[in-house]
């Protein structure tokens, strides 16, 4: 699957919601669920494209994508 950004995005399932979580943890509160892996990415897309516009409506800042994130303990 190709996909339009490059934003890092985290994929995890809830219990609470029983639906797969996609986080977009670069773009503060941009997060989308599905029922399976690929409609919660392909849901995380179209959310990303709304925060990106909505920034820039806003005059706000869209940050670049950094990729991946490395995490040391």
């Amino acid at each position: 699957m190709q996909t339009k950004h490059r934003y890092e995005i985290i994929l995890y399932w809830s219990n609470e919601d029983q639906a797969y979580i996609a986080e977009v943890p670069e773009l503060p509160g941009c997060m989308a669920d599905g029922s399976s892996y690929q409609q919660a990415i392909a849901n995380a897309e179209v959310i990303i494209d709304e925060w990106i516009e909505t920034a820039q409506e806003l005059g706000r800042t869209v940050p670049e994508p950094k990729g991946r994130r490395l995490m040391y303990a």
